[in-house]
């Protein structure tokens, strides 16, 4: 991905090691129009660069899910969905919003030749539910919710990703207390990206987390033809699963509190029918939906810099 995006630039300048007093007077020097933030509150942001207002337009995107709070943030990238009219008032930067969702998706991303269930551990007959959020994102609301649908979908799993042993140790034992059995949940191991899609082609149903919803892991699934039941709610950080589900042509897989979450996800685990017809929209989506259109995420990204300069 590194290579694809460097080689995509007319200029590539990395600063990731620099000292900030060098990083600054490059930035400075090359008198950027527009500064981008990736990162926000994170792992390795360089938020301190942004501090000292070394562009006349500082924005955030992608990288933080919310607000910054900050004075030198003069905009937040968003898009209808996840911060619907009438929100401005909750976050300190102007909202900058695309026509569609905010995350931009890959459509060269490769999905390689899935494995047999067997072969991932998977009982061969049973439904598959799935989730590969990180296991911060399990709050014990949304678990005891999982453990229902266990419970009333007899034979079913529950794959999640292999995030730390602590994490695994913690969540078969919470399993154990909702009365079913941790061989019912089964994890996997990290592994290459086009690897782990392909694990989503052997699932049934992907399931949201919350508040903190499902981000690239949402995209991921969908990409891979894994359906995703959503569960959104007021913050940032809890609607992006929404906005991408209905870039993708699929609102009615948004659920709005954890009962409708749970009743939602139960209906597509025991309604073929309706699980078939969801597949077949989301099959046509690769190609018809705004969530995997790039070209066009691109001139639309590309308007919104082009308004932003013009405003200097």
């Amino acid at each position: 991905m590194r290579a694809r995006v460097r080689a995509a630039c007319e200029h590539f300048v990395d600063i990731a090691w620099d000292p900030a007093d060098l990083a600054a007077r490059r930035i400075e020097d090359d008198a950027l129009d527009i500064l981008i933030d990736l990162k926000g509150y994170t792992l390795g942001a360089r938020t301190s660069l942004l501090a000292r207002r070394l562009c006349p337009i500082q924005v955030s995107w992608l990288g933080y899910p919310g607000t910054m709070g900050a004075a030198f943030i003069d905009g937040l990238i968003a898009d209808p969905f996840i911060v619907p009219p009438g929100h401005e008032q909750f976050y300190s930067e102007r909202v900058l919003r695309l026509p569609h969702c905010y995350q931009p998706n890959d459509r060269k991303r490769e999905v390689a030749k899935p494995l047999t269930r067997a072969e991932y551990g998977l009982p061969p007959d049973a439904f598959v539910f799935c989730c590969f959020n990180q296991a911060y994102k399990i709050t014990p609301e949304i678990f005891a919710c999982w453990m229902r649908l266990l419970e009333h979908v007899p034979g079913s799993v529950l794959w999640l990703l292999e995030d730390n042993r602590w994490a695994t140790a913690n969540l078969a034992r919470a399993a154990q207390a909702h009365s079913i059995a941790p061989a019912r949940l089964v994890f996997a191991p990290k592994l290459p990206l086009a690897q782990h899609l392909a694990r989503y082609r052997v699932a049934d149903l992907a399931l949201d987390t919350f508040p903190y919803t499902s981000h690239t892991t949402a995209s991921d699934a969908l990409w891979a033809d894994c359906l995703l039941v959503g569960l959104c709610g007021e913050t940032f950080a809890s609607r992006v699963s929404g906005s991408i589900l209905t870039a993708c042509n699929l609102p009615e897989l948004i659920s709005y509190s954890l009962d409708d979450y749970e009743r939602l996800a139960y209906r597509v685990a025991t309604d073929k029918p309706f699980r078939d017809e969801l597949r077949a929209r989301l099959a046509t989506a690769k190609t018809g939906a705004p969530l995997f259109d790039a070209p066009t995420f691109t001139r639309d990204l590309e308007r919104l810099y082009s308004d932003l300069a013009g405003r200097r």
